[in-house]
């Protein structure tokens, strides 16, 4: 380990006390000293907490009145808006979610309530998941937009009801074990307005991403990203990556955030717009506003003049997000886990997984102008190297295409996915589904999902030996 690293490592743990780690996990110092730093996830913003608020405390850094702002943007972050326009209030008239914690519980992925039901009304009376909608042509639906509210305050119509088919399928190892995929067929009905032909439906749902290492990946050298870009193509692996730009604000930008790197920002105000309908000062208008349920004259009354929220208001949620802390990777000198990493690479899953990237010299800027320069000059260990792949449409006959376009990205693309934390999401959110609609129920059925580009390394874990499958999972649980 370099001296600066150790430095920071063993300050770190001075700081916290290993006593804050989970003292019934036994985790040591060694436990956390991990080659090359890699334990340091996120450089100064790294935790080392493995508790079900890991993903949700502050960096170190996070002091004085930037700790007061982190405060407030957690509170706004959380609290369940209401019908009611004023402050906390602004919800609907169709919504999604009624809060940003509501969906990211924790900060990461409330355990989504399809899997749990067909309905998919869950414990929490919705559906902790966005459904996007298209024609088969690519065109959204006039009365819809992009996304399918499925809940609405009182006297308004939710826009429809999502449904999910669970289709399973066995399948078995070279040596005999067996494992199981679930492909979920989603369907929609109790629409508001028409009905949609299913003919000429496309739906994509999505559960939501774990708010992981959001300032860091804001803070990503582009530079940086657009030369991975340029030297990923191993042909002898299938592997051939590319970026998404987008253009936001008027300006074309390289895509980073979303399962699709389809923005290049938090989207903080949209999602405030789209997931919550809370008008605001990017999008000032009703997302309902032009249905035809609201034009009916009982309804009128619902859409107000005032915006719901202030931009200073989403900018303390925006430094929220971006001040988060990214948890330390654990157990890392455990045999079987260093065994897994050492399988992790030969199978060629960090040719997309990129273990290291760094941050950019002057940090982050918020959307309202405030500076974070500790974001700045980071070596960071995201397992990502944030570019589209090809993930395959062979598997089960469908694969992972969900038939939608996002900037560049076409239905069967897909940005690497962050692993930074993924281990510590049983942990925070009480349940193991992962990929963009949460079909795999556990670290296996996730790998074992991997088609187009991911192929070659999903046979090469496929044709590893029981011990070894198990070490590579133990490895993905460090992380």
């Amino acid at each position: 380990m370099k001296p600066l690293q150790k430095t920071l490592l063993f300050l770190a743990l001075g700081t916290l006390g290993l006593a804050a780690c989970d003292e019934e996990e036994g985790f040591t110092e060694a436990d956390f000293e991990a080659p090359a730093g890699y334990a340091l996830s996120a450089g100064i913003s790294t935790i080392f907490s493995t508790s079900s608020f890991a993903f949700d405390s502050e960096a170190d850094w996070v002091t004085g009145d930037l700790k007061k702002r982190f405060m407030r943007g957690d509170k706004l972050y959380d609290d369940a808006r209401t019908s009611s326009n004023g402050y906390g209030g602004g919800l609907g008239p169709v919504y999604a979610g009624y809060s940003c914690g509501s969906c990211h519980r924790n900060a990461g992925r409330t355990k989504p309530a399809l899997w749990e039901d067909a309905e998919g009304s869950g414990p929490y009376g919705f559906s902790a998941m966005l459904v996007y909608v298209t024609r088969k042509n690519g065109v959204f639906f006039q009365d819809y937009g992009r996304v399918i509210h499925d809940q609405a305050i009182y006297g308004v119509q939710p826009e429809g009801k999502i449904h999910v088919t669970k289709h399973y399928q066995k399948f078995q190892f070279p040596d005999g074990d067996e494992y199981e995929l679930c492909y979920p067929e989603y369907s929609i009905s109790e629409w508001y307005a028409d009905s949609v032909a299913p003919e000429d439906l496309f739906c994509s749902v999505r559960i939501p991403l774990r708010h992981v290492g959001m300032g860091q990946i804001m803070a990503l050298d582009p530079n940086e990203i657009e030369a991975l870009a340029r030297k990923s193509n191993y042909p002898e692996w299938g592997i051939s990556g590319r970026c998404n730009y987008i253009t936001e604000r008027g300006q074309r930008r390289l895509g980073v955030g979303g399962n699709k790197a389809q923005h290049a920002d938090l989207t903080v105000e949209l999602g405030f717009s789209s997931d919550m309908g809370v008008t605001n000062s990017r999008y000032p208008e009703e997302i309902c506003e032009g249905q035809l349920q609201m034009r009916e004259g009982s309804l009128m009354g619902l859409l107000y003049d005032e915006l719901d929220i202030s931009t200073e208001d989403m900018e303390d949620v925006d430094l929220y997000l971006q001040c988060l802390g990214v948890p330390a990777r654990r157990n890392v000198n455990n045999k079987t886990v260093r065994r897994g990493e050492e399988l992790f690479y030969q199978a060629g899953c960090g040719l997309c997984h990129a273990t290291t990237l760094h941050t950019r010299a002057r940090g982050t800027v918020l959307l309202n102008g405030t500076q974070l320069p500790w974001l700045g000059r980071q070596t960071i260990h995201p397992y990502s190297d944030f570019l589209l792949h090809d993930m395959g449409s062979e598997i089960m006959g469908v694969g992972l295409n969900d038939n939608y376009v996002s900037g560049l990205a076409r239905g069967n693309e897909w940005r690497t996915t962050p692993l930074w934390g993924i281990g510590l999401q049983e942990k925070v959110n009480g349940h193991t589904y992962f990929l963009h609609d949460g079909r795999a129920r556990n670290f296996t059925e996730a790998i074992m999902w991997h088609g187009g580009e991911g192929e070659a390394s999903k046979n090469k874990f496929k044709k590893m030996s029981r011990e070894d499958r198990k070490a590579v999972v133990k490895f993905l649980e460090s992380l």
